[in-house]
This record gives C-alpha cells, sequence and structure tokens, in this order.
C-alpha cells in the first residue's frame, strides 16, 4: 500500500517521514504496518486466544494428549490469519499474489520431497483422533518399550525403562502393533511355575493361589487362577494367572517380584523343588575300553 493512497493517518505519517526518508519513505511505512499487524496478532493471541482456548479445553475436560496438538493448531491458524492480514494492510497484495502462484508451483515438488513428513503428520493425527496411547502410558513396539513423554505431529518421544529417550516417527507407531498394558484399570500378569514331576501337583497350586490371595498388589476379583499348562523334559508347567489394579511398569515388575518370591518361599518350606534342566547320556554300542588299543600296540612292539 502506497503511502499515498493509505488512511488519512498513515498518509500524514508518511508526509512527516519523507523530508527524512525520502524515495524509501513508502517503503519503510508498508514494513512497519506488516510489522505492527503482525506483532498486534501475536499480543492478541497470547492476551485472548490462549486463555479462551485454555477455558475451553478445560470445560471439555481434554487431558494432555489432546491439548498440546489442538494448541499447537491454534496458534498456527492464528499466525496464518495475522500474516494474511498484514500482507493485506501494507499493501503487498501483488507480493501476495505471487507467493500463492509460486506455492502453487511449488506443491507437487515440495509433496514428493517431503512424503515422510506428511506421512507422519497424518499419522500423528491418527495417533490423536485414536489415542492408542497417551502421554504417561507405558508402551512397547517392535522390540521397544518406554513411557510416553511427548506427542508432536512428527514424532512421539519416548523414555526407555534405561533412561534413555527415543524419538520414533509416528508412522512407526501406526503402521505396526503397539502394545498399551496400562490403556486398562486392570492389568493380568502370567507366570509359569515349574514344579518336579514327583511333586504334588494339588499342593503346589494351593500354594500359588494362597500367596496371590495374600498379596494387597493382586486384585480378588478377578480371582487368581492356576491352570497346568507345560509337561515339559524336567517340570511340570503351572501358569498362575493374577490381576493388579491400576498398572504401571514399577508396579507390574514389583508385583510380580513380591509373588514370585513368596512363592519360593512357600515351596522350599513345603519340599516342593523347582528343578533344572537334567539330560541323560547314553551310547549306543558298548564302550571300548581304551587300554585294549595300548594293549594290542605293546603286543606288537613285544614281538619285535
Amino acid at each position: 500500500m502506497s503511502a499515498a493512497a493509505g488512511p488519512a493517518g498513515v498518509v500524514a505519517v508518511a508526509g512527516t517521514l519523507r523530508p527524512y526518508l525520502g524515495p524509501v519513505t513508502d517503503l519503510v511505512v508498508d514494513a512497519a504496518i506488516f510489522l505492527a499487524v503482525v506483532v498486534a496478532t501475536y499480543l492478541l493471541y497470547k492476551a485472548v486466544v490462549t486463555p479462551l482456548v485454555t477455558r475451553v479445553f478445560d470445560r471439555q475436560g481434554l487431558d494432555e494428549h489432546a491439548r498440546r496438538p489442538l494448541q499447537k493448531i491454534v496458534a498456527f491458524l492464528v499466525l496464518f490469519a495475522g500474516v494474511t492480514v498484514a500482507f493485506g494492510a501494507a499493501g503487498y497484495q501483488g507480493f501476495l499474489r505471487s507467493l500463492a502462484t509460486i506455492a502453487a508451483a511449488a506443491t507437487l515438488a515440495i509433496g514428493f520431497a517431503l512424503q515422510d513428513v506428511i506421512k507422519n503428520f497424518v499419522a500423528g493425527v491418527f495417533i490423536y483422533t485414536d489415542k492408542p496411547f497417551r502421554i504417561g502410558d507405558w508402551i512397547e513396539w517392535n522390540g521397544n518399550s518406554g513411557v510416553v513423554e511427548d506427542i508432536s505431529f512428527r514424532v512421539t518421544r519416548v523414555r526407555t525403562f534405561d533412561n534413555e529417550l527415543l524419538t520414533v516417527p509416528n508412522h512407526a507407531l501406526t503402521s505396526d502393533v503397539v502394545k498399551n498394558p496400562v490403556a486398562k484399570k486392570t492389568l493380568r500378569l502370567k507366570f509359569v511355575f515349574g514344579i518336579d514331576y514327583e511333586d504334588d501337583v494339588e499342593k503346589a497350586t494351593d500354594i500359588i493361589v494362597e500367596e496371590a490371595e495374600k498379596s494387597d498388589a493382586i486384585l480378588d476379583d478377578p480371582a487368581p487362577s492356576v491352570r497346568l499348562t507345560e509337561l515339559a523334559d524336567s517340570y511340570v508347567g503351572l501358569q498362575s494367572r493374577i490381576w493388579i489394579e491400576d498398572p504401571s511398569r514399577a508396579d507390574f515388575v514389583k508385583a510380580r517380584a513380591d509373588y514370585v518370591k513368596a512363592v519360593k518361599k512357600r515351596f522350599d518350606e513345603e519340599d516342593i523343588s523347582i528343578p533344572f534342566p537334567q539330560r541323560t547320556v547314553s551310547g549306543r554300542n558298548e564302550w571300548t575300553d581304551p587300554a585294549s588299543f595300548g594293549g594290542a600296540t605293546g603286543g606288537a612292539g613285544g614281538d619285535s
């Protein structure tokens, strides 16, 4: 927008500056208008839009998983609208039209160049809408596991249990199986106790159930159960199935460890053994005493 064609205030400012700036007066005034509109948009976003969006999120009861991507979308839309208005207010319509033409021409090339980015962005939208996991959840995928710390449009950041930070492309979490053990309020744990073939199966089963019922971390409903699942080479396998409430990785590991330790202690007290693998080695033919070879050799030496 040239200063001569602008509002009266702009014309007055331009007239004041023209003796000092000369031919660049219109350029400086237009740039100042553009910058002023952008700054005003930013202040409006911070002072009005952000509190308003926050109240809407609170009213809808959205958690952190949903808030972060929506806040980024709102910020982008407000900034885009502000820049567009700034271009118009500064009289850059011609530049804006040229920019739109260039953007349209470059769309195909950018699409090819940003295939992975677009793929991960779409995957991020699916993670947001489908909610297979949330921030703070413990997840397992493709041999990895950890706690979700952040979900963005392109990547998800997961803290492993060795305190390593994994930056995972969103596409990797939507194109493969992801296990979320803490998605529900309860989690079933399974553990196989191996006892000797000569031990009493019923007695061992009673011990496994009793120790589960004594544990405060294990739920009474669903009730603990035991099934004979294996007749292995050296042991009889009894699979215990127990449930814990509001699971997390720490709760899962501690509850299982304490439970297995208690069952092992009872087995020792009740003389129920947990056997180790055993192998029996036998020869197909009768063993020949190596001394016989020496005797044959010695006989030959004596004859000479």
